[in-house]
């Protein structure tokens, strides 16, 4: 019996070897395509500047000797791995630490011309300037039009039209208006999450604030609810100035203009974003974004 010749043995494939590496990732590993940075941001005027910000808890220090300014309608993105002080920061700009027990606050954060630690300012009016938005959505067990009417009434404004005129201009705001424009009396808590979370940033433009602060508002979103609104974030910077907190990498790509990034209470690097992303100045920076720690 004859035997077939064997299939012919394909000549060795010479692997390329990638020249050592740099640092960063490659391109085609790193974060989405970077916006373009505003040219209008680099040549705003400063809306939020922090001076030699140290905090305590007690005797245990959270914050070191922060120095850190927010340009006016902008968007700022704190990053850095749990627990390294992005929250506590955030906290401190429309001073919701006042609430927790033992917490001292040495330093300055000037809001406009105001220094917000000053023993004569009204930490009430400071709220009202600097509105926030929490990671849970936390609408009121209302209906959707009194969840957004309610920062309007608690400062005495009880003029039905105009808080009618408030409610569709914060809900449009938030980009929530044709979706409830028909049911302004129902519950908010039958909305979905994501417009829940909408819901409470209406709520927070209802009082027009100058800077809206937003502690990880899309972590517990769904992607589709999560693009919504980083959407949003891009719109509402033509009329404020917003410093988020997130662990996303992506999202701080996506929608902020600059970044800072923390570690162990400290501020390590804050820069453009397109900068900080593409070309950090410290290593720890670098290591953080390419994802060897964190």
């Amino acid at each position: 019996m004859e035997i077939e010749d064997p299939r012919p043995v394909p000549e060795p494939v010479l692997l390329q070897v990638p020249p050592p590496s740099t640092g960063l990732r490659p391109a085609s590993l790193q974060q989405p395509d970077l916006p373009l940075t505003d040219p209008s941001v680099l040549s705003a005027p400063i809306m939020l500047q922090v001076e030699r910000l140290n905090l305590f808890y007690g005797d245990k220090q959270a914050l070191s000797d922060i120095h850190l300014k927010v340009a006016r309608n902008s968007v700022m993105s704190f990053i850095g791995p749990s627990g390294c002080g992005k929250s506590t920061l955030l906290r401190c700009l429309n001073r919701m630490n006042d609430l927790i027990d033992d917490v001292r606050v040495q330093g300055r954060v000037l809001l406009g011309d105001t220094d917000i630690y000053a023993p004569e300012t009204d930490v009430i009016a400071l709220r009202k300037r600097a509105g926030m938005v929490f990671q849970k959505s936390n609408p009121f067990p209302k209906s959707i039009f009194e969840n957004v009417a309610y920062g309007l009434r608690i400062q005495g404004q009880s003029d039905r039209n105009l808080l009618e005129e408030a409610v569709e201009r914060s809900l449009k705001g938030a980009g929530l208006w044709d979706e409830v424009k028909d049911r302004l009396k129902d519950s908010a808590q039958g909305l979905s999450g994501g417009q829940q979370q909408r819901l409470c940033i209406a709520r927070a433009l209802a009082v027009r604030p100058e800077i809206i602060l937003m502690d990880e508002p899309c972590s517990a979103l769904d992607p589709i609810a999560t693009a919504r609104v980083e959407e949003l974030i891009l719109e509402l910077k033509r009329e404020f100035t917003i410093v988020i907190v997130t662990h996303n990498m992506q999202q701080a790509a996506r929608v902020s203009d600059h970044t800072a990034f923390f570690w162990m209470g400290k501020l390590i690097e804050t820069d453009l974003t397109e900068k900080m992303f593409t070309n950090p100045r410290q290593r720890m920076t670098e290591d953080y974004i390419t994802g060897r720690f964190g």
